[in-house]
């Protein structure tokens, strides 16, 4: 218990000493709070003091720096407005279009509506001074003399221009219009600059491009009074391919290097760089036309083969034709050429029926036309014409099947006098080419076989006018039937055509036989009322003889005047040994009898000629 009541004590005399210190460090900090108090309450008006001076400090440091800055900037703009009223210079492109990308974006960080009007004017200067290195550098490529050759070349701007240019355009492009930059205080003068820069570059390109083709135009024109149809079509046809490529080559190009690719002013770009080419093509074919009706009769598969042509690149111009825009969707330059030459081609096929029908009327009423192969002055050569024209049907044959549905099935028969309804329609319709051409094929063969008939009746002997028909159907039917020169020709023969050649011609050759050699095979025809032995069948059986071998004489000196087939040594040979087989067995039995009933003591007076010597005669009129 002591030892505890000792710890007790110990204890309180400690908490006496702590409160004593607590109340000592109170009293201390008490008395120092108030000391800084006082302090605080001393200082507040330096430190007030301070702070003001200390902001006006900092406020003197900002306009200071304002004014470096502005300085700067002045001397800036200077050496930037030099750089642009200068314009681009020779390696330097990209400089200035960074200075004046620079220009343009500080448009938006400007103080004043002052320095965004004076920057603006530097940047619409900027923009012309790039607009005209662009006209420059297509008019370095669209310009001087175009290759010169038999064969067109394609030439579009040269590779180092258009390596110059594309840029160049690609900055233009990104340029503030008014549709992406609505405020931007140059915006519609820069539309404007670009706008004429476009309308430049189809100028010189479509300039350039028509002046590239015009030449070839025009020797295309001047050519096509000497070539054939056929060929002077081909030659239309390569020209027009490539005025096409031309146009397509061209759309590729303004794609890439038009300032402004906006849908609208594109496509009415593309259509003033098309205009001069157009208007050449219609130039071009109207000149051809031209020529063509001046001697349809002469160039009517000049018309069809470039009604062909034309057809068959229908789908290329309607592409570009819709490369135009809606502006021009009434214009359609193919279409009206298509439709001027068609009109020519449709009027082709019933004035060479007239052409045939006329043919007949030739040398007039007993003129004498010989009997060779027949050469009219309305129309060449009636046979060969016909012919050659047939020939070259197959050609074009997508051309003359086309044109002669337009035209209706029989209406080409306009000579006939038959009533043509200006409304009437064929039965044939797409398809039925093939079926049409047969049709009018043979009208062209009925014709031509009826007007050689026609001739071959004016002559004053008919003897020769027989030979002449003879002749001109042989060939004729040759050509077309038997052995035309070109193959696809007997494909459109129809079965009643090939059916009335081979008719005719049977009936020329008999007709032939007939007029030649009927009165010889007459002279030996025995009379039955003459009675045998008697002085008067003596008399008439020596006339008989006297008669045959002058007549034969006559054929004789005919056939040296006339030849026979001249052009066939073929068919010579085989009318050869048809006039032997029908001549010399009648001429020997004749003879033969007469030698038996004694009709003179001297037979070789009459009986000049053996029939060895009539056939070998014979013969020779055909060698």
């Amino acid at each position: 218990m002591d030892d505890d009541s000792a710890e007790i004590e110990l204890l309180e005399q400690n908490l006496n000493k702590t409160r004593q210190i607590s109340q000592r460090m109170t009293s201390i900090l008490t008395s120092f709070d108030t000391r800084l108090v006082k302090l605080e309450k001393s200082i507040l008006p330096l430190y007030t003091s301070t702070q003001k001076l200390k902001q006006r400090a900092l406020n003197i440091d900002s306009a200071l720096l304002k004014i470096d800055e502005v300085a700067s900037s002045q001397e800036g703009v200077v050496a930037e407005e030099g750089l642009i009223l200068r314009g681009p210079q020779s390696g330097q492109l990209e400089i200035y279009m960074d200075t004046l990308e620079r220009l343009n974006a500080a448009i938006a960080f400007k103080a004043s509506d002052a320095d965004s009007r004076d920057t603006a004017r530097l940047v619409e200067t900027g923009a012309k001074k790039l607009t005209q290195l662009y006209t420059k550098l297509v008019a370095e490529g669209s310009s001087g003399s175009p290759p010169i050759g038999l064969d067109f070349t394609l030439t579009v701007l040269p590779p180092e221009i258009i390596a110059s240019l594309k840029p160049l355009v690609a900055f233009l492009r990104t340029l503030p219009l008014p549709s992406t930059h609505p405020s931007h205080p140059a915006a519609p003068e820069i539309l404007a600059t670009l706008k004429d820069a476009q309308r430049g570059y189809a100028d010189m390109r479509g300039s350039w491009n028509r002046k590239a083709l015009e030449t070839h135009a025009k020797r295309l024109v001047d050519r096509a009074e000497t070539l054939d149809g056929v060929s002077s079509g081909n030659e239309f046809s390569t020209w027009v391919d490539n005025l096409l490529r031309v146009a397509e080559t061209e759309y590729t190009l303004l794609s890439d290097l038009a300032p402004i690719s906006s849908s609208s002013l594109f496509t009415s770009t593309y259509d003033a760089l098309l205009n001069p080419l157009l208007t050449l093509f219609t130039d071009t074919l109207s000149s051809l036309t031209s020529l063509i009706k001046r001697s349809l009769h002469k160039y009517t598969f000049h018309a069809l083969a470039a009604y062909s042509s034309l057809a068959a690149t229908q789908t290329r111009w309607e592409i570009l034709f819709s490369r135009r825009g809606d502006a021009r969707r009434d214009s359609n330059e193919l279409r009206d050429g298509l439709n001027s030459i068609r009109g020519v081609c449709l009027r082709s096929f019933p004035e060479f029926l007239v052409d045939l029908k006329m043919a007949a009327a030739g040398p007039g009423k007993g003129g004498e036309m010989g009997v060779g192969l027949a050469d009219f002055t309305i129309s060449a050569s009636i046979h060969f014409d016909t012919a050659q024209y047939l020939e070259r049907i197959p050609e074009v044959q997508e051309a003359v099947g086309s044109a002669l549905l337009s035209l209706g099935d029989g209406n080409w028969k306009m000579g006939d006098g038959k009533q043509i309804s200006k409304g009437q329609k064929s039965t044939l319709g797409e398809g039925d080419e093939m079926t049409i051409i047969k049709h009018y094929i043979f009208d062209v063969v009925n014709t031509t076989l009826s007007s050689l008939t026609t001739v071959s009746r004016t002559q004053r002997r008919g003897a020769f006018g027989s030979v002449f028909l003879l002749n001109n159907i042989s060939y004729f039917r040759s050509r077309v039937l038997l052995n035309p020169t070109n193959p696809a020709t007997a494909r459109l023969l129809s079965k009643p055509t090939e059916d009335f050649l081979n008719s005719n011609f049977r009936t020329a050759k008999a007709g032939y036989f007939d007029a030649n050699f009927s009165p010889l095979m007459q002279a030996l025809t025995e009379d039955v009322r003459e009675k045998v032995g008697g002085s008067a069948w003596r008399a008439a059986t020596k006339e008989k003889f006297t008669r045959f071998y002058d007549l034969f004489e006559e054929v004789g000196e005919r056939h040296r005047m006339a030849k026979v087939l001249e052009e066939d040594e073929e068919g010579r040979s085989a009318i050869a040994e048809e006039v032997v087989k029908l001549v010399v067995p009648s001429l020997q039995r004749f003879t033969q009898k007469q030698r038996d009933k004694e009709f003179s003591k001297n037979p070789q007076k009459y009986i000049k000629l053996s029939t060895e010597e009539i056939e070998s005669q014979i013969r020779g009129f055909y060698r």
